[in-house]
C-alpha cells in the first residue's frame, strides 16, 4: 500500500508543534502500525531527518507503552493496542492522521511520546497490599468466590496504556483507577487497606490534573482489554463507604 501520513511533530514540551505530511510506499498489509512507523523512520534517518519519536516496548499488546491517536481515535478505535493494530485495517491511498495522547496529566515529551508517570503515582498512592514476610502462605488457604475472582482478574488485565484518558472528552483516568481499586478490593488480601486505598488513589488522580468522570463511556469502548464501566461503579461504592467511615486522604 501507498499511504499519506500526517504526523504530529514537536521537538519538546515548550516548542510549538504541527502536523507534518509524509509519504510511505510498499507497506505490507501484514505489518503492524508500529512497523509501518519503523519503515518511515528508516527513510527519515537515511534522508538525514529526525525520526518520529513514539513509545513502544513489547509490541505484543502486553506492556501498555504504545499508544497514539489514529484518525482521532485512541489506538485507531478497534479496541486493540497500537502495536497490535495491523495495516490490513487501512486501504491503499488512505490518509492517516497520527497524534499523541492529549491530556494535561500526560505532558508531551517529543512528537508522539508523552509522560505517563502520573499513572505510576496513582498506583503508588494505594495500589498495593500489606503482606507478612516469611514463608509464603498456601495459595488456596483463603477461599475466593469464583464470581469475585473472575471480576478481579478482568480488572487486573488493565495495562495502563492511557487510551481511556485519551478517548475521554473530560480527560478522566477514572477507568484506570477503578480497575486498580477493583482488582485489589475484590480479593481478601486487599481488605485491610480497602478504604485507605480508594481514598488515596482518587485524591492522587485529582492532584495529577485528570478530569472528572461523567459516565460518557468512551473509556471502556476504547480500552484494548475491554475493562467494563462496572469497575467505576465499584470504585464509587468503595469511595462512598470510605468517606462514611471517616477515611481521609494522605496529604
Amino acid at each position: 500500500m501507498n499511504l499519506t501520513l500526517k504526523i504530529w511533530r514537536q521537538k519538546g514540551p515548550s516548542v510549538k508543534g504541527k502536523l507534518v505530511t509524509y509519504q510511505v510506499s510498499d507497506i505490507s498489509t501484514d505489518m503492524s502500525f508500529l512497523e509501518m512507523l519503523d519503515v518511515l523512520n528508516e527513510k527519515l534517518i537515511l534522508d538525514g531527518d529526525d525520526p518520529v519519536a513514539f513509545d513502544h516496548d513489547c509490541r505484543e499488546g502486553i506492556c501498555g507503552m504504545c499508544g497514539v491517536m489514529i484518525n482521532g481515535k485512541a489506538h485507531g478505535g478497534l479496541q486493540t493496542t497500537t502495536c497490535q493494530l495491523h495495516m490490513r485495517s487501512f486501504q491503499d491511498g488512505d490518509t492517516i492522521v497520527i497524534e499523541p495522547w492529549r491530556s494535561r496529566a500526560f505532558p508531551l515529551i517529543k512528537d508522539l511520546a508523552v509522560d505517563r508517570r502520573s499513572f505510576d503515582r496513582i498506583i503508588q498512592a494505594g495500589g498495593y497490599i500489606s503482606a507478612p514476610t516469611g514463608t509464603a502462605p498456601e495459595a488456596h488457604s483463603v477461599p475466593v468466590p469464583k464470581k469475585d475472582a473472575d471480576a478481579a482478574f478482568d480488572a487486573a488485565t488493565c495495562i495502563g496504556c492511557g487510551a481511556c484518558v485519551a478517548a475521554c472528552p473530560n480527560g478522566s483516568s477514572m477507568l484506570f483507577t477503578a480497575a486498580k481499586v477493583t482488582h485489589l478490593g475484590l480479593m481478601p488480601q486487599g481488605q485491610p487497606e480497602r478504604d485507605e486505598r480508594v481514598i488515596n488513589m482518587v485524591a492522587q488522580q485529582d492532584r495529577e490534573g485528570f478530569g472528572g468522570c461523567t459516565n460518557i463511556g468512551e473509556c471502556s469502548a476504547s480500552c484494548p482489554k475491554g475493562i467494563s464501566m462496572e469497575t467505576i461503579s465499584r470504585l464509587n461504592h468503595d469511595l462512598l463507604g470510605a468517606l462514611r467511615a471517616g477515611a481521609r486522604p494522605k496529604s
